[in-house]
């Protein structure tokens, strides 16, 4: 840790392009980081989120409703490659249901949005120095998406991997652009102001956004929440839903004891003795769904109050230099969350959606559910549970032959197996599914309990009916 490492960062920074108000947050974060600080959030200094706003409650004036929504962008955060999946490309390119790809399913809501509420609604995506090429070709198909003169993306600001050891930029001859990452969707804020389009929106009459990860199909833009936030007079609000046990490692929001101000916690800020409380489905009701409401005047007073530096909790991410490389160089990456800045906005509140607002896909598992027919993309283009389902069919694939895209594709060659009647689906071993496999109740595969590693075409699965 010197300071030699700091001013080699920064010249980095600054022969690339990167604007000074992102370096200055770079240099926030690079003297806390230096200082030890973890962001960890005690459970002993935080109390449980009791009774947000609900949306079921809400009556909202519906003209009110559609000039609240004609006065909104929508931004999709793009930034990710999906490398969790094996991927090399935008995420977002990933076909998720009858042919359709995030980004098609994402157009045509906005257009369905569009139509119904007679709302010029512009969207803008938040691209990554990696998935902006690929996504604007895909969107190039969407001539009408682009309004206003407000362009369909801007780009986030990248920062140097930092080696573990001494907090230096890492140097990667064999791929240079490994040496650099995104500092997390935190970023938002920053690269809004940095590009400009903060500004342009403002002087377009855009005066709120609602924010949401681009692989969440649920985030669809909702009349009821942007006129329940534009007549609150909150700076910001966040979409929560009820957790499950299967939302135990999930991002909740919590109250801090000594302000009583709404704070996020994140697994990775929890100390190892609270891993337990941070897990208690019934004493943290809410998790966080990173479905954001933004007043985009409040944003902007509060990025000049600050120069630029919210100061949003730290994130220490550490990795190697080549995700693929395990035996590569141990690297630290400097991040932080963009849910995290509800504690930056005295007033911000949370109001508690249906689970149909939170539909991400983070694994194969997430993508086959999907892809399946216990899902539909109906003609406004919502995802929703196919009728008669009350909830998704749990589906485990064995990460070893399952985990990666490229794998998960050759091992269902004919498409999914009919999921429609499924509770559960468990596979373990290298199975490959041939055409019109249908799995009803709860289906296992062992490849330990069976010579076989095909499932033939027509098989019916499902509690004791075996492959």
């Amino acid at each position: 840790m010197s300071e030699a490492g700091f001013e080699a960062a920064v010249d980095k920074m600054r022969a690339d392009g990167v604007p000074d108000r992102a370096i200055a947050v770079f240099e926030h974060y690079y003297r806390e980081l230096e200082a030890g600080k973890t962001g960890t959030v005690a459970e002993s200094d935080v109390s449980p989120l009791s009774a947000p706003i609900r949306l079921t409650d809400l009556r909202v004036d519906e003209t009110m409703a559609r000039t609240a929504l004609d006065h909104t962008v929508v931004i999709k955060l793009n930034g990710g490659l999906g490398t969790s999946m094996g991927m090399a490309k935008a995420k977002s390119l990933l076909v998720v249901h009858g042919g359709l790809t995030f980004l098609d399913v994402i157009a045509g809501q906005i257009q369905h949005a569009r139509r119904r509420y007679d709302a010029r609604l512009p969207v803008v995506f938040m691209n990554s120095f990696r998935t902006r090429d690929d996504t604007l070709a895909v969107l190039s198909r969407y001539p009408d998406l682009e309004v206003d003169g407000l362009p369909l993306d801007f780009v986030q600001n990248r920062e140097p991997k930092l080696l573990a050891d001494d907090l230096t930029p890492v140097s990667w001859p064999a791929d240079p652009e490994l040496e650099w990452c995104p500092p997390g969707h935190g970023d938002l804020y920053t690269a809004l102001e940095t590009s400009g389009l903060l500004d342009r929106l403002l002087d377009a009459g855009v005066r709120r956004a609602f924010v949401s990860n681009v692989d969440n199909l649920g985030a669809v833009p909702d009349a009821r929440v942007a006129g329940w936030f534009a007549s609150s007079g909150a700076p910001y609000a966040s979409e929560v839903v009820r957790r499950t046990s299967a939302d135990r490692k999930g991002g909740h929001l919590v109250v801090r004891n000594r302000d009583h101000g709404l704070i996020l916690r994140e697994s990775a800020q929890t100390r190892p003795e609270d891993e337990a409380a941070f897990g208690d489905v019934s004493k943290h009701r809410f998790f966080h769904a990173n479905n954001l409401w933004l007043d985009l005047g409040a944003l902007r007073d509060r990025l000049r109050e600050t120069a630029g530096v919210l100061g949003l909790p730290l994130i220490r991410n550490e990795k190697t230099v080549d995700p693929a490389d395990p035996s590569s160089p141990k690297v630290v990456q400097i991040e932080t969350a963009m849910g995290s800045a509800v504690e930056v906005f005295s007033g911000a509140q949370a109001i508690e959606v249906d689970r149909s607002r939170f539909l991400p896909v983070k694994t194969t598992n997430d993508l086959l559910a999907l892809r399946s027919d216990a899902y539909d993309v109906g003609s406004d283009f919502a995802v929703a549970l196919a009728a008669g389902r009350h909830d998704g069919p749990y589906v485990d694939l064995d990460p070893r032959y399952f985990k990666l895209v490229g794998d998960f594709d050759k091992r269902f060659p004919a498409g999914p197996p009919s999921l429609l009647a499924a509770d559960a689906l468990e596979v373990v071993g290298d199975w490959t599914f041939e055409r019109g496999v249908v799995v009803r109740g709860r289906a296992r595969l062992d490849d330990r309990e069976s010579a076989s590693r095909v499932v033939p075409a027509g098989s019916v699965l499902g509690d004791d009916l075996g492959p």
